[in-house]
């Protein structure tokens, strides 16, 4: 009978010793022994009629170590499931000085292996948790700008001699250049089109008359007006915070100019953005809008509440780690490298662990509360994620017939790519735990405006990373 052993090395860490015997290995050796001897093909004996001691003697101790080390295996893992021992990752085994083994004399053999326990520990207290939900103004000036980008993209364009005014769009190639007016070696260049009401007030003036075929030198900070500045140095490739991007000069070619005749707000318009036809004034369009802003920015106030409650969990959740085990471990699996990377040196190592014990404690957090709350995730559930995504690809279009065969096709092979099917599990199973801790928490209103909410949130992203 093997007998096996615990004593504590460390914070919940642990060391195994697993003694077996002849009784627990042997017979299973010569069972697969005298198997092996039914199958081997050896040259010069007609399979199945090597004599025994030939086998013995060419694949005994290969087999035999193998029925050894099969057996403490399964001994250890009967072990770790009768006892329901909650381990990190996997057993490691311990430096040892591993005996001879030899078959002729087969004896007690131990073998030690260290664990690393998985913590007992008491959530933070969501209903204590101090959350702000904040209430995003929507005012008249969101939703005129609004209606007027809606205006503008199903706008008409017309095409212009020269510019002449604010509604004008201007194509334009953008060319890096230097202070004496030439191209820049290896520099950007990338064309787009642009209202003419983006530029700064003295580029307007400048680009008044021009037509097709002109062009104009800009320092590129001081070409736009602010809110614009980013999202065309992004086009860019660079960046509106960089002062080295924003001294940058560039030769604008003016390609074409047009003109954009704004969609008029009459009911064809609603019915083209609104068709299920209950929008017929400018009032319901208006508050069709609001209701659209209002939901985008909803979402991002409860993204932020899901963002404090993961801090609060992860910040106010104590739970102690076997770190010196975990350690250990990243160390073997990295032993290796992974795929095409070099192996880490033990610096880095220490490097990564604060950030490693971090994703581990929220792991923890999520099984446990996965478990206390009985939540799971099922397979109708990953069918439907996987459809939902298949027609966010297909820009939100839900067929009317969602029974087609090249849908269900889709679903079942996403269904059967495990990498797939894993994500999408844990996408789900991470939208249930924070649909339940919202469900704890008893957040304070705070009305804010929109770009004090933005700021807010990504200087907290910038914080984080």
């Amino acid at each position: 009978m093997a007998t096996i052993t615990k004593e504590p090395i460390g914070q919940l860490h642990e060391k195994i010793s697993v003694k077996i015997d002849k009784a627990d290995y042997f017979p299973s050796f010569e069972k697969s022994l005298k198997e092996y001897s039914k199958k081997a093909s050896i040259q010069g004996f007609r399979p199945g009629k090597v004599p025994a001691g030939l086998i013995k003697k060419m694949y005994g101790p290969s087999l035999f170590t193998d029925e050894v080390l099969k057996s403490v295996d399964k001994e250890l893992i009967s072990h770790l499931q009768t006892e329901k021992t909650e381990i990190f990752a996997q057993p490691l085994p311990m430096e040892m000085d591993v005996p001879a083994f030899d078959l002729n004399n087969p004896g007690e053999y131990t073998f030690n292996f260290e664990v690393g326990l998985k913590p007992e520990f008491e959530l933070a207290d969501l209903a204590k948790a101090d959350i702000t939900g904040y209430n995003i103004d929507i005012t008249d000036e969101m939703i005129n700008e609004e209606v007027e980008r809606l205006q503008n993209r199903y706008g008409n364009m017309t095409d212009k001699e020269a510019v002449d005014g604010a509604n004008n769009v201007i194509n334009v190639t953008f060319e890096e250049v230097d202070a004496a007016g030439n191209p820049v070696e290896g520099g950007v260049k990338k064309d787009n089109s642009l209202l003419l009401s983006y530029f700064a007030e003295s580029v307007q003036k400048e680009l008044n008359g021009k037509k097709a075929g002109d062009s104009i030198t800009v320092v590129l900070g001081s070409a736009f007006e602010d809110k614009e500045l980013e999202f065309i140095a992004s086009d860019l490739g660079l960046s509106k915070d960089n002062e080295a991007d924003k001294n940058k000069t560039f030769k604008l070619d003016i390609t074409k100019v047009s003109e954009l005749e704004k969609k008029e707000l009459n009911e064809e318009f609603f019915n083209q953005l609104f068709p299920e036809g209950d929008v017929k004034t400018e009032e319901e369009f208006r508050a069709k809008v609001k209701d659209q802003i209002f939901a985008y920015w909803a979402s991002q106030s409860r993204n932020q509440i899901q963002d404090q409650i993961f801090h609060k969990l992860v910040e106010n959740t104590t739970i102690e780690f076997p770190e010196a085990f975990l350690r250990k471990w990243l160390v073997t699996q990295n032993a290796q490298g992974q795929e095409g990377q070099p192996a880490k040196t033990e610096e880095q190592i220490d490097q990564e662990m604060p950030t490693f014990l971090n994703q581990l404690k929220w792991t923890l957090i999520s099984e446990k509360i996965m478990k206390d709350q009985k939540i799971d995730v099922k397979q109708d559930e990953l069918k439907a994620f996987a459809q939902a995504q298949l027609f966010s690809y297909m820009g939100g279009m839900m067929p009317n017939d969602t029974e087609q065969p090249w849908v269900n096709d889709y679903i079942d092979r996403m269904m059967k790519d495990r990498k797939y099917v894993e994500d999408a599990y844990n996408r789900i199973q991470s939208q249930k735990v924070f649909e339940w801790a919202e469900t704890q928490i008893k957040p304070v209103a705070q009305q804010i405006s929109a770009e004090d909410f933005s700021k807010m949130v990504s200087e907290h992203q910038h914080a984080h990373h």
